[in-house]
């Protein structure tokens, strides 16, 4: 059997393999082109591309495919062979330079937000140097971005790239005023990808699991997750099979799995890696996530990747570690005397800045319908946005307020009190996971995404405020002559008028709302709420101001998200309305007859006791009439978003109007299921889905 250290990125171009295959110089401008940014040459790309084809056909790979991230949030590709066919019926594998570095895939069919008309089918790729080619299913992929044929950007790559160029300039243009020249300056991403396995059986029989990924009906089992049993408990045979497949095929291309773990909800599980340079991290993780979905099956299970697939147990969410590093040093690393450390302390006010004043576009850019679900369901952080800190930069931040001086708490030794458990040094502060953007330590852990999100849009958010941020303290200081004092001034008032973002307390309790909206925090509960915070004037500026987005690829990714919002709940309207009417309101009205005629059994064997069947048919009877009248008037309302043209209002329709029909619908229908016998119920239920063996 293979070792980890023998197969790890066998299946990946990485920087190993392009030194072994490439002419040295080849290789070191290549290497400029990744690094600094530099042009690639097409007589250079040429040399790069023929080592990378027979790398890949070594491998196993016939075609290869430029691999991008279209406005779906999903990956697509389209495979060409290596095959180019000679005059004399043999063939040539072969693979160009102009191949690598540009495609030209059908761009009509997706969504372009208006960017341009249907009928418009050119659309070009472009690749991306900076994330490793890598083979799957005998295919070489190749990350690249995707653009229209008026270069406007149609994915989620190409403004990411940007806003990892905007905070690199401004992030140097801050270390120049500490006398620090770094090659490079690069965000850092890690992501923790959670999910749900469930029997295959049981997810083949639930059409809502098929058409929304999510359960649209459910009544609550009767074990939920309070006995908190399944958190870090024994991971069962098969879903351990799953994860040590996963690890293998994850390991052999390159991708640094590290914990995978049980959850807190049954039948729900963690994978974390290590952390790597954010563009080539999100690569990973969509990948990540095909392949968990590729090999569930071969266990008899599926993977769930719904932000909320039950209604009565935790979601699932996509923790975004996200740091900055400058030629490998961790800027937010407060070191051993963080008050002492007036680059970390920059760094930090830039986030605390950046966090607040854009507080709507952080929201906004992890708002989906899944996460509706899922946030403030005390499971996940709410919907409004504050930093956690801790104890001791909280303390820091007083401190650099009130100009006062700053005593560090020192070093505590914990002692369990027995001479066999080993002693260690306790930590500064403790963790916050009701927090949506909690400082851990070296790093930011943003908590709101979901899992089955995209983290591009994210990502770009957060790197374009901070660079805006960035760019903001350097202005105010540059040219100043005592520099020290300058920063420590600019850093006083930031922190003064943004200590509000700051809260270390529990989110999650009923005093955190009401004091959130005095101190005028945003508390954007849906995505039709969020959305409108990406087409604001002031959000229009910033991205135009430092490359990322122009003002018309910002609104044709707003029309984007508010359509596929739109879409979403209306599939799952439908869904619901026709489960209802075809599956269940036949099961009810069929156990329903049964008690009937059991009561007339019994009425004419002159029994009296029939008052507990009496019973159970009216409530049996109740449930009918509600589940067909809910029906009813979510049909109407489905009807009536439809034909709504503005894209905000169709929106908030399905959001406000269509959502509380099918909720209501649910509700009578999860009613009867605790009613209805169980041979006459049609589906499995959550007992069964979440308690398998």
């Amino acid at each position: 059997m293979a070792t980890i250290s023998e197969i790890y990125g066998e299946m990946v171009f990485n920087d190993h393999v392009m030194q072994d295959r490439m002419p040295k110089a080849t290789y070191k401008l290549l290497a400029q082109t990744i690094n600094e940014g530099k042009p690639l040459q097409l007589e250079i790309a040429n040399v790069v591309a023929h080592a990378m084809k027979e790398w890949a056909i070594e491998k196993g790979a016939t075609h290869y495919t430029h691999w991008f991230q279209p406005l779906t949030g999903i990956t697509s590709e389209k495979h060409d062979s290596f095959i180019n066919p000679k005059p004399d019926g043999s063939t040539l594998l072969s693979f160009s330079g102009k191949e690598l570095i540009q495609g030209e895939p059908d761009a009509s069919n997706f969504p372009s937000g208006g960017l341009r008309a249907t009928f418009e089918a050119r659309g070009y790729t472009a690749w991306d140097p900076t994330s490793y080619a890598f083979i799957k299913d005998e295919v070489l992929c190749i990350p690249t971005a995707f653009v229209s044929y008026g270069g406007e950007a149609l994915d989620k790559k190409t403004p990411l790239l940007r806003s990892m160029d905007a905070i690199q300039r401004e992030a140097k243009r801050v270390l120049a005023l500490f006398g620090k020249k770094p090659t490079r300056v690069s965000t850092t991403v890690g992501p923790e990808q959670e999910y749900f396995l469930i029997k295959e059986e049981d997810y083949e029989k639930r059409q809502d699991l098929i058409l929304t990924g999510r359960t649209l009906f459910g009544a609550s089992p009767c074990k939920g997750q309070e006995l908190d049993e399944h958190y870090f408990g024994a991971i069962r045979p098969n879903v351990n099979r799953f994860m040590r497949e996963l690890d293998t095929e994850l390991w052999r291309l390159g991708i640094p799995a590290k914990t995978k773990h049980n959850e807190v909800a049954p039948a729900q599980h963690e994978l974390a890696p290590i952390y790597t340079t954010t563009n080539a991290a999100i690569d990973a993780n969509l990948v990540t996530m095909e392949l968990m979905r590729k090999l569930a099956p071969r266990q008899g299970l599926v993977c769930l990747q719904h932000e909320k697939p039950f209604a009565c147990i935790n979601g699932s969410g996509k923790h975004n570690n996200w740091s900055i590093a400058a030629d490998g040093v961790n800027l937010l690393d407060p070191g051993k005397t963080p008050f002492e450390n007036l680059q970390f302390l920059v760094f930090l006010t830039a986030v605390i800045k950046a966090v607040d004043e854009y507080q709507g576009l952080v929201c906004m850019s992890v708002a989906s319908a899944g996460n509706d679900l899922r946030l403030g369901a005390n499971e996940a952080p709410p919907a409004i946005m504050s930093i956690f800190l801790g104890d001791e930069l909280e303390a820091i931040v007083h401190a650099i307020i009130g100009n006062e001086e700053f005593t560090p708490s020192g070093a505590v030794r914990m002692d369990l009190g027995t001479d066999v458990l080993p002693t260690f040094i306790k930590d500064n502060t403790d963790r916050n996971r009701t927090s949506p953007f909690a400082f851990t330590g070296n790093k930011f852990e943003f908590r709101m995404p979901g899992s089955s999100v995209n983290l591009a849009d994210a990502n770009m958010v957060l790197n374009t405020i901070i660079a805006k941020t960035l760019s903001d303290f350097a202005q105010a200081v540059e040219g100043e002559k005592d520099f020290d004092k300058a920063a420590r001034r600019y850093m006083k008032k930031v922190l003064t008028d943004h200590e509000r973002i700051i809260f270390n307390g529990d989110n999650y309790s009923a005093e955190w709302p009401p004091e959130a909206a005095r101190r005028g925090l945003l508390n954007l509960r849906s995505t039709p709420d969020a959305l409108p915070q990406y087409v604001t004037d002031e959000a229009f500026a910033l991205f135009e101001e430092f490359g990322v987005l122009s003002r018309v690829e910002v609104e044709s990714r707003y029309e984007v998200k508010l359509g596929y919002y739109a879409k979403k709940v209306n599939i799952e309207g439908l869904t619901t309305a026709r489960l209802a009417r075809r599956q269940y309101l036949p099961a009810i009205i069929e156990f329903s007859a049964v008690i009937a005629q059991a009561v007339e059994v019994k009425v004419a064997a002159g029994s009296a006791g029939t008052a507990a069947e009496a019973e159970l048919l009216e409530k049996l009877n109740a449930c009918i009439d509600a589940v067909y009248a809910g029906v009813e008037a979510l049909e109407e309302k489905i009807e009536a978003a439809a034909l709504i043209a503005d894209s905000l209002e169709k929106a908030q329709a399905y959001c406000y109007e269509v959502i509380p029909a099918m909720d209501a619908v649910r509700a009578a229908v999860d009613v009867a299921e605790l009613l209805v016998g169980d041979e006459y119920w049609p589906v499995p239920t959550y007992n069964e889905m979440l308690f398998y063996t």
